[in-house]
């Protein structure tokens, strides 16, 4: 199986999105910090309807038996397909095409987990997940969902309002490709980062001004934007 397990998906909108599954190892410390928020929460209701009796046993069964085959629908389907455990490791469930989860997809996925349980610790899952490109386990399979890697949000560089400046010297081909290469990247790099590589640039940037912007602006340049 290859390691590279990234795939693409075009939007009805003409962008194409590159997307990144999780394998077995954040989705499994997710489900234990979930495990845990749940047995917690557990803990809590038992003790406060033991007062009652037989009565609040019955009640905090039903709420029991709720909360563990809702708990991630709910997450699922109101909280960008994350749970508690999910959002720690940045990761979330969504259909196939990367688009929201259905209620029906999130359902059938959920109540499917009790195959994927068996034969031990969630066995049929961890196998389903080693054998399918996109680490499904049988739940994801039937439901069209997939575990994604959430893509990091930095803070944007708005390189529209950056004034378009003309290169010191003549560029060649490959010189202006690069450039506006580097501006097709900025929305995915932190600040230092892009200045980082910005830095690299030095027969073009002045020294005493910062690299980045003085970049963008090249690259408006040879766009056209001026």
């Amino acid at each position: 199986m290859a390691l590279d397990t990234l795939y693409h998906v075009n939007t009805p909108e003409g962008i194409r999105l590159r997307l990144s599954p999780a394998g077995p190892v954040p989705r499994m410390l997710a489900w234990m910090i979930d495990i845990a928020i749940r047995l917690g929460i557990n803990i809590a209701i038992f003790t406060m309807l033991a007062f009652l009796g037989k009565t609040g046993t019955g009640i905090a069964l039903i709420i029991s038996f709720l909360l563990e085959w809702f708990y991630p629908v709910y997450f699922e389907l109101y909280k960008n397909g994350q749970t508690p455990g999910k959002k720690s490791f940045n990761i979330y469930v969504s259909m196939e095409n990367a688009s929201p989860i259905t209620p029906a997809a999130s359902i059938i996925r959920n109540l499917l987990r009790f195959v994927d349980f068996f034969p031990l610790f969630y066995g049929f899952g961890f196998v389903s997940m080693m054998l399918t490109k996109r680490f499904q386990r049988l739940g994801d399979l039937v439901a069209g969902t997939v575990v994604l890697h959430k893509a990091l949000e930095y803070p944007p560089i708005d390189e529209v309002n950056i004034k378009a400046i003309s290169p010191p010297v003549a560029l060649n081909l490959a010189e202006q490709q690069a450039l506006i290469r580097f501006q097709q990247r900025i929305p995915y790099l932190t600040k230092e980062r892009s200045e980082e590589l910005a830095q690299l640039s030095d027969p073009l940037i002045d020294p005493e001004k910062p690299a980045t912007p003085q970049l963008l602006g090249f690259s408006n340049w040879i766009m056209g934007s001026r």
